[in-house]
């Protein structure tokens, strides 16, 4: 008991400690895990390769409910509405990489079945650091993003097969036929008398056969026609540890069934939720997996790190770091070759290409599944290891160089020529997005004319194919603005997404109309304060009129009258303008609203008085109804 809570007060005080610190230096948390395994295994030796072994086993636990919910998010229909770019883009990398890197391990003198165990390994990159970084850098939805979702996506289903065939590469068979046809695990016989259980041990083939598709088959029957019953069941008991607990059963049920048959637990795990990815309770089961599945995977990228031979690493650095970089380099090649097949330019060329280019955690499952199946011997295992390991840890300096060449494609680039605006109107719209469209809608359903200008050529093609005009180029440029009519419209509207680019706008047009009525477009409220000094007349934050709407639904919910609601709406609305108006005489730019004592004071002034405005309003309420 002792030595099991030293070990567990280790792993999660190292996990504790190192993933937040990498998580800040933007390195993502598998690597973090995988440096506390580092620290507490080979640098500081305070748990052993026994000791990771053990956890090990424990751990791997956390694959399994990974590949349950990937499975959970894999809806057929959206599956089938992808099939393009994952069969197509997806299958060729998976497939392309696997043949080049499993014929550089042919050349390099290891068997057949070993090289495409390594081809699988080193086919898959990784889900978790590539996406976390695309999020952080806001690429997810760039071209080059959705294309590398896509392989991503693919790669996490085409581990399922690589499972399933690994076995099938032992270079030790793991099954072997006894005189009267029947199959025996040859690891069952060889730990004959240790209590091991199993449905196919003494079955013939067929037999074996019959009771894998079974299981199969009860897996997904229960998920189809016994979730819904089940699920009832447990809500009536209206105990919210119990979801908690059926879905532990549904993971844990699966892989003991999975194991029952001879098969891989996360194989029935990822059928099972591809199974209920369409059942109304995807997303309670998702939220009650994902701590458990973020800590035991955590657990498991740790149990890895800790079991690193570095030993090896420094009796052989140049041959492991050119392996390394030679796996990187033929991933690179195959990436930026579909990349230039299915016709992706420029930055997003060299994000897909260089996105993908490492090893992924995927291949640590791939590498200790293997060592299970005796597909690998544990050196190479070791040497495979540090390779996975060291790709991932160069992940974010490719990020880095791709910051800098994205950079430099951008300045080489010569941007579309702006549209030759030939119409001038009363009303000037500066950015037609979702904002912008609906004031351009009104004013002219009224039968005013609007000139509507936008830098993104997308948004302009698509107003036209609607029916609505507008002109393509940067709204900030002046001579586009007095080609636009600056000189004698009524009214300027800014309605541009990025935050300096509007402010930038309003004070130009100021400056060189001072009598323009300037209405524009506010993200927030310091982003008020900026408009409002740099000269516009009306200033919309993007999501208060809505909030404010919402919040006359609650009230009218909760008691209060139509008009009851609808005044206290009005009121606190006449309090903000006013509050507004007198908090941006106090702010100062570049220094936060909190380190401000005075925007702080005037603050708190302001909250009472709509305290006593609306106090005072009830009370009126309350003597006329009287």
């Amino acid at each position: 008991m002792e030595t099991f809570l030293y070990q567990a007060s280790i792993f999660l005080a190292a996990a504790v400690i190192a993933v937040p610190i990498a998580a800040r230096l933007g390195l993502g948390s598998v690597l973090g895990y995988l440096a506390a395994g580092i620290v507490i295994g080979p640098v500081l030796g305070l748990v052993g390769g026994h000791d990771a072994e053990e956890i090990l086993h424990f751990a791997e636990f956390g694959v399994v409910m990974m590949l349950f919910l990937i499975g959970l998010e894999l809806e057929p229909r959206a599956l089938w509405d992808m099939r393009h770019k994952l069969i197509g883009l997806g299958g060729l990398q998976i497939s392309l990489t696997m043949g080049l890197i499993a014929g550089g391990a042919v050349l390099l003198g290891q068997s057949l079945s070993v090289a495409i165990a390594i081809g699988m390994i080193f086919a898959l990159s990784s889900t978790a650091i590539v996406l976390q970084t695309l999020s952080e850098k806001g690429l997810m939805q760039t071209a080059g993003g959705r294309s590398t979702f896509s392989v991503l996506l693919t790669q996490d289903i085409a581990v399922i097969p690589m499972l399933v065939v690994l076995p099938l590469l032992a270079v030790v068979p793991m099954a072997e036929l006894t005189a009267d046809g029947s199959i025996q695990r040859v690891s069952d016989a060889a730990e004959h008398g240790h209590g091991g259980m199993s449905l196919v041990e003494g079955l013939p083939g067929w037999g074996v056969a019959m009771v894998t598709l079974g299981a199969i088959a009860a897996i997904v029957l229960t998920g189809i026609y016994a979730t819904r019953p089940v699920f009832r069941f447990i809500h009536s008991a209206h105990l919210r540890e119990m979801y908690t607990a059926l879905a532990l059963l549904i993971v844990v049920g699966i892989a003991f069934l999975m194991k029952l048959v001879g098969l891989s637990p996360a194989l029935g795990a990822f059928l099972a939720g591809v199974v209920l990815a369409n059942s109304e309770f995807r997303h309670e089961l998702e939220g009650d997996i994902e701590p458990f599945k973020g800590l035991l995977l955590g657990l498991f990228f740790i149990t890895v790190g800790a079991g690193i031979n570095f030993a090896l690493l420094f009796a052989e650095p140049l041959l492991i770091l050119a392996l390394t970089l030679a796996v990187m380099l033929v991933k690179g090649l195959v990436l930026y070759g579909l990349a230039i097949i299915f016709d992706l330019k420029g930055r997003n060329r060299w994000l897909f290409t260089l996105g993908l280019a490492q090893a992924g955690e995927f291949g640590f499952v791939l590498i200790s599944f293997s060592i299970q199946q005796r597909v690998l011997d544990g050196t190479l295992a070791q040497k495979l290891l540090l390779i996975v390991a060291l790709s991932m840890l160069i992940t974010p300096l490719l990020f880095l160089f791709y910051d800098q060449l994205a950079r430099r494609l951008e300045d080489l680039v010569e941007a579309p020529a702006p549209d030759e605006i030939d119409e001038q109107g009363t009303v000037i719209i500066a950015g037609i997005g979702r904002f912008g469209q609906i004031v351009n809608r009104l004013v002219q359903s009224v039968g005013h004319k609007t000139v509507v200008m936008d830098h993104d050529l997308q948004t302009i093609e698509l107003m036209r194919r609607f029916g609505f005009k507008g002109f393509f180029g940067d709204p900030t440029r002046p001579e586009l603005l007095h080609a636009a009519g600056l000189g004698q419209a009524d009214v300027l509207v800014v309605a541009l997404d990025d935050k300096a680019s509007a402010t930038r706008l309003v004070t130009y047009a100021r400056r060189e109309r001072p009598d323009i009525h300037i209405v524009a477009r506010a993200r927030d409220r310091t982003h008020v304060y900026e408009l409002y000094q740099a000269g516009a007349n009306d200033i919309v934050r993007e999501l208060f009129d809505s909030s404010l709407r919402a919040g006359r639904y609650v009230l009218e919910n909760i008691g209060l009258t139509d008009y009851e609601a609808a005044e206290a709406e009005r009121t606190f609305y006449q309090h903000d303008r006013y509050a507004v108006r007198e908090l941006a005489e106090v702010w100062r730019p570049n220094v936060r609203s909190a380190d401000n004592p005075d925007y702080v004071a005037r603050a708190k002034e302001l909250e009472k008085e709509l305290e006593a405005s609306l106090l005072a309003n009830l009370e009126n309420r309350d003597n006329t109804a009287a």
